[in-house]
Parts: structure tokens; C-alpha cells; sequence
């Protein structure tokens, strides 16, 4: 194992870019964050933390943390739009712990992205830059140099963790466009205390109807329930996080939806309704050059239809740490990383594409696919959660 301490930079200040951050500083490297907003600031709403996800986070020491602001769901359960009937259920829980070694989370994005920031702020080799425009990349065979305003910084590798839009991945392979998939997302917290009692069960409810679906799920300790409501809108191609939403629109989209999801509609929080395009990529068959490479949403942007984009990039930084800790090569440190990553993550995005049709199908494939469901989901679990990112490089 290698010994070597490096100077590591990091553009994105992300879940992911913070993950890695953290992993690489245990190991001993000096890392350099660089955060284009002028603090950081999660843009969206809840996440779904995986067992392939919060082995790290709780190998990383986040588990105390984690549980005071997370809410632990008993299951996964898909329902009938309009009648509400159970098609299938899968347990979570302490099945998932037993099974797989750690929980399943349902977080705040903003509430993870800051204990990352305040667990990396005590680290002595992490230094967290905000409001960095990144201007240019360059390398040789000594380094990198990274130019950030009127300032440049040089480091011995740079990761590029600063998503879909990534401006280390344009310098790479060019300014590419995402593509568009056809699908528009609404997403709103409701507060709980404006719902029923037991109105939303204590899991991860996906309700299934035809060119469109409703996720929801507690969040924020159970303070919040987490909505996506997502549509098929070929024609409106804007992608913005931010993107003001209406509500009108919001509920002539579920019009004749069942009544659980007019109410929760009916009780979002009006600052919370916003909506965006969903935009992915092909697989890449390469991410990185020399000594610059890539994570995360940078190289691999995932539908949210199989729950595992934070997922991806949170196990992109422990194998990335993990491969640089077997080689005091950059270059072969980075090769090694993008090949135990590239199968997973591209199985991952194309299982996410191939759940933006399931989940929206209708008449007899919509029944067919609902007699399969129970098996197809644990099937997919047990692919995904089984996975150990920690021992991934080792291989």
C-alpha cells in the first residue's frame, strides 16, 4: 500500500466532492475543495442513503450525526395511482441492517451537505474555497494547476466533481449537452404536522401510473414528507432546480390521482414547489486524462428512478481514495478508479432509464409488470446494496 501523500483538487463542493474530500484526508492527503457558489448550499430536497452509501458515511464517522437528522423507513412500497392498492412491498429496516450491514436513510440534501462540511472544516488537511470560478485546467507530467480567479493553484491531481455541466469535463472531452429525456420532475416538502395522522406510512411510497409517478417519503426526522411527482412533458426541455413551480399546473398534471396525493399536493409548502427537466448522459467508455478525472454526476448523471445518483457518487470517492492509497501513481491510481467504476455506474444509469419506462407503463404491461414487482425489487437490492465501495479497490 502506498504510503505517498498528495496534494489533491477538488472542484465541486458537492455530497460527492465533500465524500471524497474527507476519505482522501484520513488517508493523509492535503485537499483543496472548490466551490463555484459563494457558500455551500444544497439546491433540492430529500435523498434516499442506501446501505452501499451509509457503510461509508458511517465508515467516515458520520453515524451519530447521520441518525439525529435522518429519518430510518420500515419499507418500500409501490401503489396503484388511482385506487392506492399495494402492488408490492419490500422491507427496509432492520432487514436491510441485518442483511447488508447498514441502514437505509431518507435525508435533507441540505442537512447531509452540511454535516460533510462541517466534519470536513475540522479536518487539518482540508481547505474549502467558496465562490471559486474554476478558468482553466492544465497538466504535465509533474502536476496540475488549476486557475481560480487571479490565483493559481497547483496540486498532483485533480477531480472534477462538479456535475451535469461539468467544466472539467468540457475541458476533457468537450462541452457535450445532456440530454433531455422527456420527463419533467415537481418536487415540495410538506409539513407533517398539516397531514393526517398516519396518513404517510413511516417508508418509501412509489405510486405508479400511466407517463407518470408520485415518490414520497419522510424526511428531516419525520418533520417533512419529501415529494417528486414526475410527468412525461417531451416539450419542455428547461432544466433548472430552481425553476418556480405553479400549483395550478401542479394539480391539473394528477388530476383524478388518489386522495392521498391531491392532499399532499394541497398541503405543500408554497415556497417549496419547484420543478425540472431530467437530463442525463450516455455511459462514458473513458472519464479522465492523466492526472485529471471525474465523479459523480460529472461523468455519470443518474435519473433519480433507481434512488442511487448521491449513492454513485459517495462510493466514487471511497474507491477513488482507495486506489490512490495501492498505487503512489496518479496516473495509474486514476485508471484503476474509473475501471472499478465504470460498469457499476453505467449499469446504474441504464437501470435508471429503463425505471422511467416501467414505472409508466399502462394497460396489460402495466399488469405484467406489477405481478413481477416484488422479485424485480428485491433482485435490485440485493445488486445494489451488497456492493462495498470500502473493500472495492482492494479487488
Amino acid at each position: 500500500m502506498s504510503k505517498t501523500e498528495f496534494k489533491v483538487l477538488i472542484v465541486g463542493g458537492g455530497i460527492g466532492g465533500l465524500t471524497a474530500a474527507l476519505c482522501l484526508a484520513r488517508d493523509g492527503h492535503k485537499v483543496h475543495v472548490f466551490e463555484q457558489m459563494p457558500d455551500f448550499q444544497a439546491i433540492g430536497a430529500g435523498i434516499q442513503l442506501s446501505p452501499n452509501a451509509s457503510r461509508v458515511l458511517h465508515d467516515l464517522g458520520l453515524q451519530e450525526p447521520i441518525r439525529a437528522k435522518a429519518f430510518l423507513p420500515q419499507a418500500t412500497q409501490f401503489r396503484q395511482w388511482r385506487s392506492g392498492r399495494v402492488i408490492a412491498e419490500t422491507p427496509l429496516g432492520s432487514t436491510v441492517r441485518e442483511r447488508f450491514g447498514a441502514p437505509y436513510y431518507h435525508i435533507h440534501r441540505g442537512d447531509l451537505l452540511q454535516l460533510l462540511v462541517a466534519d470536513a472544516r475540522q479536518q487539518g488537511n482540508v481547505e474549502l474555497h467558496t465562490g471559486a470560478c474554476v478558468t482553466g485546467v492544465t497538466q504535465d507530467d509533474t502536476g496540475v494547476s488549476l486557475q481560480v480567479g487571479d490565483i493559481r493553484h497547483t496540486g498532483d491531481m485533480l477531480v472534477g466533481a462538479d456535475g451535469i455541466h461539468s467544466s472539467i469535463r468540457a475541458g476533457l472531452w468537450g462541452d457535450e449537452r445532456p440530454r433531455f429525456t422527456g420527463h419533467v420532475a415537481w418536487r415540495a416538502m410538506v409539513p407533517t404536522e398539516r397531514l393526517p395522522p398516519a396518513l404517510i406510512r413511516p417508508m418509501s411510497t412509489v405510486w405508479w401510473g400511466p407517463g407518470k409517478h408520485v415518490v414520497h417519503y419522510y424526511v428531516c426526522r419525520g418533520e417533512f414528507v419529501n415529494c417528486v411527482c414526475v410527468v412525461e412533458k417531451p416539450g419542455w426541455a428547461l432544466e433548472s432546480w430552481t425553476q418556480a413551480g405553479d400549483l395550478a399546473e401542479l394539480k391539473a398534471d394528477f388530476a383524478g390521482w388518489h386522495g392521498d396525493i391531491q392532499l399532499l399536493i394541497d398541503q405543500a409548502a408554497p415556497n417549496s414547489l419547484y420543478k425540472w427537466g431530467l437530463y442525463d448522459r450516455v455511459p462514458m467508455t473513458r472519464w479522465g486524462q492523466g492526472r485529471v478525472s471525474l465523479m459523480g454526476d460529472a461523468c455519470h448523471p443518474t435519473l433519480p428512478f433507481m434512488a442511487q445518483g448521491a449513492a454513485m457518487a459517495i462510493e466514487d470517492a471511497v474507491v477513488l481514495a482507495g486506489s490512490l492509497a495501492k498505487s503512489g501513481d496518479i496516473t495509474d491510481c486514476l485508471q484503476r478508479y474509473e475501471a472499478l467504476r465504470r460498469p457499476r455506474t453505467a449499469h446504474v444509469q441504464k437501470g435508471s432509464r429503463r425505471n422511467a419506462t416501467t414505472f409508466h407503463l399502462s394497460g396489460p404491461s402495466a399488469w405484467l409488470r406489477d405481478r413481477a414487482a416484488g422479485i424485480a425489487s428485491q433482485r435490485a437490492m440485493d445488486g445494489l446494496y451488497s456492493y462495498d465501495a470500502l473493500t472495492a479497490a482492494d479487488k
